[in-house]
């Protein structure tokens, strides 16, 4: 049996290869951040290169800002193209019914908000962030104005929540976002209505986003431990 980490990296990048497929010519595409869309990403320059397709990325972070340029994707922006062909990106979390918790990573304000923008949103991951229920086991990542962490800390415990600052793993004091703000993890443990918690979240001033990425998702390959990709489609109501 292969080790755990190998298994996964594998399993990551036969997910992301998987949805790169759906990208075509003349495409401007979502880059997604984290270690799945690192995965995307490559092979999206490698088609770039090889196949000699136009395509132009609108990155959700530094870091896939900093890998579409090492893998030389052109970059555009949302000011340029508001309206986006397709979206791939990774979850810390994922339901059968494509509710996602994402955030992890620190980009979640700007992966929600190029995943709205999209025509096709493509969620790529192992098999083990595959959930029954969102939160079991997963904090959900808020992004907040550091001006207002006593009062949204104290407004999210009031919600049942457990929040809690994340902190920098080389640095002095809490992680600071692309967009200058600080991100709270919340245990809320099993979430009965993700769209109701959501929705009482970001009513709390000083609030900037949460993780809940509902009803988003239009597709998802997961990376098994077999070497398969499991596909899941969005079920339309």
């Amino acid at each position: 049996m292969k080790p755990k980490t190998e298994w996964k990296e594998q399993a990551k990048k036969a997910a992301a290869l998987e949805a790169v497929k759906h990208v075509k010519d003349g495409f401007i595409v979502g880059l997604g951040s984290g270690s799945t869309a690192a995965y995307a990403i490559a092979e999206i320059g490698r088609m770039i290169r090889e196949k000699k397709l136009e395509i132009l990325g609108i990155p959700t972070s530094s870091q896939a800002f900093y890998l579409a340029i090492k893998h030389r994707i052109p970059i555009t922006t949302l000011d340029e193209h508001p309206v986006i062909d397709l979206t791939i990106d990774g979850a810390d979390q994922i339901d059968e019914k494509l509710n996602v918790i994402k955030g992890m990573g620190g980009a979640l304000t700007r992966e929600k908000i190029v995943a709205s923008c999209s025509k096709l949103v493509i969620i790529v991951a192992d098999e083990t962030k595959i959930t029954k229920n969102l939160g079991e086991k997963q904090p959900v990542p808020v992004e907040i104005l550091p001006f207002s962490l006593k009062f949204v800390s104290f407004k999210i415990e009031e919600l049942g929540g457990n929040p809690k600052l994340r902190e920098g793993a080389r640095k002095v004091g809490p992680v600071i976002t692309d967009n200058g703000n600080y991100i709270l993890d919340v245990d809320f443990g099993k979430i009965e209505n993700p769209d109701e918690l959501n929705q009482k979240i970001k009513l709390i001033p000083g609030v900037i986003e949460t993780g809940l990425f509902l009803e988003i998702a239009d597709l998802a390959y997961l990376g098994t431990k077999e070497g398969s990709v499991k596909k899941i489609k969005k079920v339309k109501s």
